[in-house]
This record gives structure tokens, C-alpha cells and sequence, in this order.
């Protein structure tokens, strides 16, 4: 597991036009590394576009421009999802293959998944209002992010598969708890900021390496 700023240097970003996504596009540029974003609209990057290295592709479709932003990277961080969205068009479950696939044929064995609190076994501890709202309103989207989660746990890459409850556009505190299981109480939340910073510090952190992990503040 990479121990050093060096070995993750260059990172793929994968929804980088969305809240978490601007956050870890920002926080990576500022920790020094080389970024690249594989996106629809490039304008949608806002001022970063000029500071990280473009792509323009439609995932999970676009297989030959995911396989090039791919290439060469020391590790791939997604922040993928359908925004407000209750649809998830089968999203994950075609995308995080395709991801895994690309990486396998390049040799990039690191990657980092956004998912949500709620999703699989993290269901277990979510209470009651939040459980309401993952087995009705957020139940097609929790599914297909369990069906891509499963199809990248059969895979030898070094996942880390991060669980944040609630999201906010709260400013980063760097402070915030994270487990394999929490103690949750009414609705969680945390970030998008602090989840951002999380993400990032687990590239070089292999404590939940081939783990899913929860995230609050």
C-alpha cells in the first residue's frame, strides 16, 4: 500500500463536476498533485479547468476516453453519482466495472469510491429516519451502488469504498469521525469538504484498504 505524497501523485478524478468532486479537484491541487478529470463539459470545472488535465468523455460509455484518463495515474478517486436525482439509470452498476476494467489493463491498482451510509451492510447502523429514507425515496440508488460495489470487491485492485452520511456544503473542519462502523444518531451528517479531505488522505492510508468505511462529523 502506498506509504508516500509521491506514489499517488497523479490521480484520475471521476465526477468532478459535482459538489464532492469540486472539493477533491481543489484540496488535490493544493496538496501538489497532478490532476486529471475524465468529464462531459469541460465548462462545468469552473477555474480549475485551466490547472488539471481534460478529458471529455460520458461514462460508462465512452470506454476508450475512461481508458486513456486512466492511464499513467498513480490512482483513481470517484465521486460519481446523479446528483438530486432519485434515478440512478443503472450508473454505478456499469460504471465501476468499467472503471475496474480500465485500471486492471493499465495497472492501477488504487481507487477510491464515494458511495453513501445506507448502502449494503451500512444499512445495519443507520437510524431510523435515514433507513425510512434508503428503503423508499433513495432505494434505486442504494441498489445500483451495491450492484457496482459488489462487482468491485470480486476485483484484486486496492479498493477503499467510503460510506459519508448526509451531505452539506459546510465549509472543511478536518474534523469528523470514521470506522467500519459507527454510532449514528438521527441525521448524520458531514461535508462535502471534510469528505473530500478523507478521500484524499486514504490514498497514501491503507488502514481501510479492501474495506468500506463510514463517514460523519
Amino acid at each position: 500500500m502506498p506509504t508516500s505524497n509521491n506514489r499517488c501523485r497523479k490521480i484520475l478524478v471521476l465526477g468532478a463536476t459535482g459538489g464532492t468532486g469540486r472539493e477533491v479537484v481543489a484540496q488535490g491541487l493544493g496538496q501538489g498533485r497532478e490532476i486529471t478529470v475524465l468529464v462531459r463539459d469541460r465548462a462545468r470545472l469552473g477555474a480549475h479547468a485551466d490547472r488539471v488535465r481534460v478529458l471529455i468523455g460520458s461514462l460508462p460509455g465512452d470506454t476508450a476516453a475512461l481508458a486513456e484518463a486512466v492511464r499513467g495515474q498513480d490512482a483513481v478517486v470517484s465521486a460519481l453519482g446523479v446528483g438530486k436525482s432519485f434515478k440512478s439509470s443503472g450508473l454505478m452498476g456499469a460504471t465501476l466495472p468499467a472503471v475496474a476494467a480500465a485500471m486492471e489493463a493499465n495497472g492501477v491498482r488504487r481507487l477510491i469510491v464515494t458511495s453513501a451510509s445506507g448502502v449494503g451492510d451500512t444499512l445495519r447502523d443507520v437510524p431510523p429516519l435515514g433507513r425510512l429514507f434508503a428503503r423508499t425515496l433513495l432505494r434505486d440508488i442504494f441498489a445500483d451502488k451495491k450492484a457496482g460495489e459488489d462487482r468491485l470487491r470480486a476485483t484484486a485492485l486496492d479498493w477503499t469504498i467510503v460510506h459519508p452520511t448526509l451531505l452539506t456544503d459546510g465549509q472543511r473542519t478536518g474534523h469528523y469521525r470514521a470506522g467500519e462502523r459507527l454510532v449514528l444518531h438521527g441525521l448524520p451528517s458531514i461535508a462535502r469538504a471534510d469528505v473530500a479531505d478523507f478521500l484524499l488522505s486514504q490514498l497514501e492510508d491503507g488502514t481501510y484498504s479492501r474495506r468500506d468505511v463510514v463517514i460523519t462529523s
